[in-house]
């Protein structure tokens, strides 16, 4: 299987939702139930922007996507907050399910990429 290839994907998915939650914080916010947390939203926007690049310039680093799996533990943290704040909301849930089934992604890839690693 080839990492380095789920790798380059992971860093362009990052890369356009990271401008996803720059350009859209304020609506991201109010989907979540999380007015006022705009600005939380444009840095984890930012944060998956350098992730992006940083999976892009190497993409057979497994250290960069273990970097994408810390960040997702930070999304899923956030998100437990605004669960707790909201819990009925599908958008948080979804939300929630959504970033369990990246961080399942990234830590596949990252495994994958780091028995390479170790076989070289």
């Amino acid at each position: 299987m080839d990492y380095r290839k789920f790798s380059i994907g992971l860093g362009l998915f990052s890369f356009a939702l990271g401008a996803a939650e720059l350009m859209g914080s304020r609506r991201i916010a109010g989907k979540l139930h999380a007015r006022g947390s705009e600005g939380l939203i444009r840095g984890f926007g930012a944060r998956e922007v350098l992730a992006g690049a940083g999976l892009l310039a190497a993409p057979s680093r497994p250290i960069a996507v273990w970097n994408r799996v810390a960040g997702d533990a930070m999304d899923l943290a956030a998100l437990g907050a605004a669960a707790r704040k909201s819990p009925r909301s599908q958008n948080v849930w979804g939300a929630i399910a959504f970033v369990v089934g990246a961080t399942a992604l990234d830590i596949f890839v990252a495994r994958g990429l780091s028995r390479g690693t170790a076989k070289a």
